[in-house]
């Protein structure tokens, strides 16, 4: 039995439809990371974990288990779900995208863990979405090891200057201009900025949102981002991370 120590603070990223009546679970938890869960039962009547187990969802749960797929013991609701809707919600479906391709398993990441649930917050307020998203992205690269060189120039180590204009080679950094420098043209505004964690302009998002899939690209493998295609689809438009 599970006692009241063995509870961790968790959202749930992904669940599909396993057995009969049983969940299969990705999840991020406070202390544990990216982990796969089986909710056994989770889909019988009467039974209120499945309505619980549902991705922007706060819970309180205990597992069981050393291999790679636990079993959940405890599911309980740790507050009132975050309210995602449209946009906002698709926006919150891209970030567990995020981590379920980049994250590893079982290797916890507490300081994102803590990012994440402040940039679900965010994305509920129905405001500036790609603020958020942006910063996001930076911390998640941050995290595994790939943050962003973004207040000097690769050249020459000078400071970045908000009135210039850089071109972001992904595996340098910011550089100035030139025949042979290979990437996106950003802003040092649109740098510094995400350097600080402060609030993005129009055009600056334009080019942080140029800058980030650059970045990502290569850490998300071949497969399209369903959040992606369900954006297109919903809004008949680029989503808000390539527009």
């Amino acid at each position: 039995m599970s006692s009241r120590h063995d509870l961790f603070l968790a959202f749930v990223l992904h669940r599909r439809e396993y057995g009969n009546t049983s969940l299969l679970l990705e999840i991020l938890g406070a202390g544990q990371g990216r982990c796969a869960a089986i909710a056994k039962g989770a889909r019988r009547p009467r039974q209120t974990a499945s309505a619980l187990l549902q991705p922007f969802q706060p819970l309180w749960l205990a597992m069981t288990g050393r291999g790679e797929v636990r079993t959940l013991t405890v599911v309980e609701e740790a507050g009132a779900p975050l309210r995602l809707q449209g946009a906002s919600l698709l926006a919150g479906f891209y970030l567990n995208e995020l981590l379920l391709r980049m994250l590893a398993r079982h290797d916890p990441h507490d300081a994102l863990f803590v990012f994440y649930q402040s940039t679900l917050s965010h994305l509920a307020e129905d405001g500036d979405l790609e603020t958020p998203l942006r910063h996001f992205e930076c911390r998640l690269l941050a995290e595994l090891g790939y943050g962003l060189r973004l207040d000097r120039v690769v050249d020459d180590g000078a400071p970045v200057a908000a009135e210039a204009v850089y071109v972001y080679e992904r595996e340098r950094g910011p550089c100035r201009p030139s025949a042979s420098a290979l990437g996106p043209r950003v802003s040092g505004a649109t740098l510094l900025a995400l350097a600080h964690d402060q609030p993005l302009a129009d055009e600056q998002r334009r080019e942080a949102r140029a800058l980030l899939r650059h970045v990502l690209e290569p850490h998300l493998g071949d497969r399209p981002l369903k959040s992606r295609e369900l954006y297109r689809r919903w809004f008949a438009t680029e989503p808000i991370d390539e527009k």
